[in-house]
C-alpha cells in the first residue's frame, strides 16, 4: 500500500511540474523582436535562398543593409551556437544601429533559431538575460549549442560529415557548425546549414564573418579562426586591433576538421570565411553557478581561483569577462574586418555611415545604444 501511495504521489508531482514547466518551455519558441534599425534596406528570409526549410525552424530572418554606392557583400552570422550570447547581441547591436555608405551587410542574429527554442540538459542554462536600457529591462534569448531535439531525432552512434565523409561523434549530427556545407536532402540540420551556403553563392558574399563564443579553458579564445584564403586579410585585422590594444590571436583553419563555417564556406564558396571567438564564463566546465547575471556580468570566483592556478588560456581577475566587453570585441573586429577588406578591394568597398563605436558602447554600456520597444520591460 505505501509503494502504491508513494507511486501515485511522484505521479502527481511529475505532472504538476510539467503543467508549471510548460508554458516556460512553450515561450521559447516565440522570438522576442528584433527592431528594424534605419540601415536596414531590406529583410528576406533564409528559406528564400532554399524553399525547402521554409515553415520549419530552420528559416530566419536576414536583414540586408545596403549603402547608396556600390561595393562589397559580407555576412554576419550571429547565433550559430545560441549558448554563445555576445554573437547574437553583437549581430542585433548592428541590425538596430548600423547605417553604410557602400556596399553592403547582411546580417542572421539568429542563425540557428531551433538552437534558440530549447537550453542543453543538465546545464541549468537559464533561458534568457537582461540588458538595462534607458527605458528598463530588455530581453534577450539564450539557448542550446544544438538544434533543438524536437526538431532532429534521434542522434545516430556516429556522425558523418557530408561531403568529406569525416567521422564524428553522434552528438555532433545536431551541431550546426559541424554541418556545412549541408545538403539538400540531409536532416535537419545539414539543410539548415545548406540554406546559409546558398545564400552565400545567391548574394555573391565576398566575406563571411560568424561570431561565437568559448569557455575560458579553451585555448582558442579571443582570437581570430580565419581560412587559409582570408589568412592575409585576417593578418592585417589582427595588427589593427593591437595598434587598439585589443589583444587577440589568430589560428588557421584546420583542414582536418569539417563542417565548421570558416572551413566548408572557404572552401565550397568564393567567399573569405573567418570566424571569432570571445571569452565566455557561462558556458566553461570550471564554472560555479549558472544564472543569467553570470551571462551579463562574466564574474565568477570559481574562474579567479582556475587563472590563479594557470589552468585558464585567458586572463581572469575580479572584473570577470562581461557581455559588453565580448560584444566589444566582436565589434571591434567587425569594423576592423570591413575596413581592411575595403582598403584590400578598392572595387568591393563596404564603408559605413554610421558605426556604433566599440570604445563608446564600453564606456556608456551596450543598453545606450540597443532600440527600446516591445522587448523592453518584462520577459514575454
Amino acid at each position: 500500500m505505501r509503494n502504491r501511495f508513494s507511486g501515485i504521489l511522484f505521479v502527481v508531482i511529475a505532472i504538476i511540474v510539467v503543467c508549471v514547466t510548460r508554458e516556460e518551455f512553450l515561450a521559447m519558441r516565440k522570438p522576442l523582436k528584433i527592431n528594424q534599425g534605419p540601415g536596414v534596406t531590406e529583410i528576406k528570409h533564409l528559406s528564400d535562398y532554399f524553399p525547402a526549410i521554409k515553415g520549419t525552424r530552420g528559416d530566419t530572418d536576414v536583414y540586408i543593409l545596403a549603402g547608396e554606392k556600390p561595393g562589397g557583400t559580407a555576412l554576419i552570422l550571429g547565433g550559430t551556437h545560441p549558448n554563445e550570447p555576445a554573437g547574437h547581441l553583437a549581430a542585433i547591436l548592428l541590425v538596430e544601429r548600423l547605417k553604410l555608405d557602400s556596399g553592403r551587410l547582411l546580417i542572421l542574429p539568429r542563425t540557428n533559431v531551433s538552437g534558440f527554442t530549447v537550453t542543453d540538459p543538465q546545464e541549468a542554462s537559464p533561458p534568457a538575460y537582461a540588458i538595462n536600457t534607458p527605458s528598463g529591462k530588455r530581453w534577450f534569448r539564450c539557448g542550446s549549442r544544438s538544434t533543438s531535439p524536437m526538431d532532429q531525432w534521434p542522434d545516430p552512434d556516429i556522425y558523418l560529415h557530408y561531403p568529406s565523409g569525416q567521422i564524428l561523434s553522434g552528438n555532433q549530427t545536431r551541431n550546426l557548425n559541424r554541418a556545412f556545407p549541408g545538403r539538400p536532402d540531409g536532416n535537419f540540420t545539414e539543410r539548415t546549414a545548406f540554406a546559409v551556403t546558398e545564400l552565400v553563392k545567391r548574394e555573391r558574399v565576398d566575406l563571411v564573418i560568424d561570431l561565437h563564443e568559448a569557455s575560458p579553458e579553451y585555448p582558442v579564445i579571443n582570437a581570430i579562426v580565419a581560412h587559409e584564403r582570408a589568412m592575409p586579410l585576417a593578418v592585417n585585422v589582427l595588427m589593427n586591433l593591437e595598434m587598439r590594444n585589443i589583444r587577440i590571436g589568430l589560428e588557421p583553419s584546420p583542414q582536418n576538421l569539417h563542417g565548421l563555417t570558416h572551413r566548408e564556406l572557404g572552401d565550397h564558396t568564393p567567399a573569405l570565411a573567418v570566424l571569432m571567438e570571445t571569452a565566455n564564463p557561462a558556458q566553461g566546465r570550471l564554472r560555479g553557478r549558472t544564472s543569467s547575471e553570470l551571462i551579463v556580468t562574466g564574474i565568477d570566483k570559481m574562474y579567479i581561483r582556475a587563472y590563479g592556478s594557470k589552468r585558464l588560456f585567458v586572463d581572469f581577475d575580479e572584473k570577470g569577462h562581461p557581455i559588453s566587453e565580448r560584444v566589444f570585441r566582436h565589434l571591434a573586429g567587425i569594423e576592423e574586418f570591413l575596413k581592411v577588406f575595403s582598403e584590400q578591394n578598392p572595387g568591393r568597398t563596404i564603408i559605413s555611415l554610421y558605426y556604433p563605436s566599440p570604445e563608446e558602447i564600453q564606456e556608456k554600456g551596450l543598453g545606450a545604444f540597443l532600440q527600446n520597444g516591445p522587448t523592453s520591460g518584462k520577459l514575454p
